[in-house]
């Protein structure tokens, strides 16, 4: 995983007035926390930390006051609307340091023939990984599964070096027959029966 390396400056400001300052001049309001340490809060310049947050799990080199400290985003505010990023949780990590991260479960493949729902338990499978080689993604093949198949947290091949943070056999994706046509049938048939009494 690359580091994507954005200037921060400390900040004194407080409150939403403050925070409003900063987001007008295109600027986000953060905190950096983690390791025992105080939070330091931070202003982050908002379109460069807008384009590191498109890569899920992103490594932060973060430039503060001349001191470089990488850091994963633990929280992310946006505005419900606009979509603009409101605040930032930060934590802080050192190289080498094991963490705990949700990373996104993609499927490839098609589901046997029939009509079948792949439903997704899990969105993002919890791991641990070294803080610097944090997976984007993990990919799945759903390839020929069938109404009543599952695929479990153990059966997905993690990146090396990546462990799961969840029990082996939590259910992560699995395949349900499709029922939304039958039920109008059965209805259909109750009214007949209704109609005939």
């Amino acid at each position: 995983m690359s580091e994507v390396k954005i200037s921060a400056a400390t900040r004194t400001e407080f409150g939403k007035g403050a925070a409003r300052r900063i987001r007008r001049e295109d600027k986000v309001p953060g905190v950096l926390y983690g390791h025992g340490s105080d939070p330091l809060h931070l202003t982050l310049p908002g379109h460069d930390l807008l384009m590191a947050l498109r890569t899920p799990n992103v490594l932060i080199a973060l430039d503060i006051d001349g001191k470089t400290e990488l850091a994963i985003p633990k929280s992310v505010q946006r505005d419900p609307l606009k979509g603009f990023l409101e605040h930032v949780d930060l934590l802080l990590v050192k190289r080498g340091e094991q963490v705990n991260v949700d990373v996104y479960v993609h499927t490839e493949g098609e589901l046997a023939p029939g009509a079948f729902l792949l439903e997704h338990v899990l969105n993002a499978l919890p791991v641990e990984a070294e803080a610097t080689h944090i997976p984007e993604s993990v990919t799945v093949s759903i390839e020929g599964l069938a109404a009543g198949d599952s695929i479990l947290a153990k059966d997905i091949t993690l990146p090396k070096g990546t462990t799961l943070a969840v029990e082996e056999d939590t259910v992560v994706l699995q395949v349900l027959a499709a029922q939304a046509e039958e039920a109008p049938e059965g209805e259909e048939a109750e009214g007949d029966e209704a109609a005939e009494a």
